[in-house]
């Protein structure tokens, strides 16, 4: 019976063991572990960082199509980035009557493809520095890989950094940054 609760002990930590090694792969966002086998609607609720984005998706209708197949790539701004906008901003955002403009502004963010860190790298090196890539709200972002560094610019300059990497999604990946991107309005 001992060496039988010897077996069960080893076996619980080996698996526990190939758990914690199979969550280490994903990073940690506001706090919270993300999971590959989440939709990325899934896992943002969790994130202590993304409070505000997740207000807004929820305020735009986009629940729904971000918890679809995909593939989605999402740069996805923290509470601070949006804090960063001008006073009175998101609450303006958050209204109905400007559900438009904030699925427009939502919809920058996103691109219909999964490009990871290394991916995003390649491209941007095969178009000599910079990739320029179509969002699903129809905005152009321009990607640029740098030394390691990730950096996405918007449509009017503003440039945001990727602050953590490859979360990966079941319906894509997220790249948190530090900056809300804008379309030309």
């Amino acid at each position: 019976m001992r060496k039988f609760a010897t077996l069960l002990l080893a076996g619980t930590i080996a698996v526990s063991a190939l758990a914690t090694a199979a969550y280490a792969e994903n990073p940690m966002v506001g706090g919270a572990a993300m999971y590959a086998n989440k939709t990325i609607v899934e896992n943002a609720v969790n994130s202590k960082d993304h409070t505000t984005l997740v207000a807004a998706v929820k305020a735009a209708g986009l629940v729904e199509t971000l918890q679809g197949a995909g593939p989605f790539t999402v740069f996805a701004p923290t509470n601070e980035a949006f804090a960063a906008l001008p006073a009175g901003t998101v609450e303006t955002l958050l209204k109905p009557e400007n559900k438009d403009k904030l699925t427009k502004i939502l919809t920058c963010h996103v691109i219909g493809a999964k490009a990871m860190g290394a991916d995003v790298a390649a491209m941007a090196k095969a178009d000599g520095g910079t990739h320029k890539v179509k969002t699903v709200g129809g905005c152009e972002l321009w990607l640029k890989a740098d030394g390691g560094k990730v950096t996405v610019t918007d449509e009017n300059g503003n440039v945001a950094n990727v602050t953590i990497a490859d979360v990966e999604q079941s319906n894509g990946v997220i790249h948190v940054i530090d900056k809300v991107l804008l379309p030309k309005m």
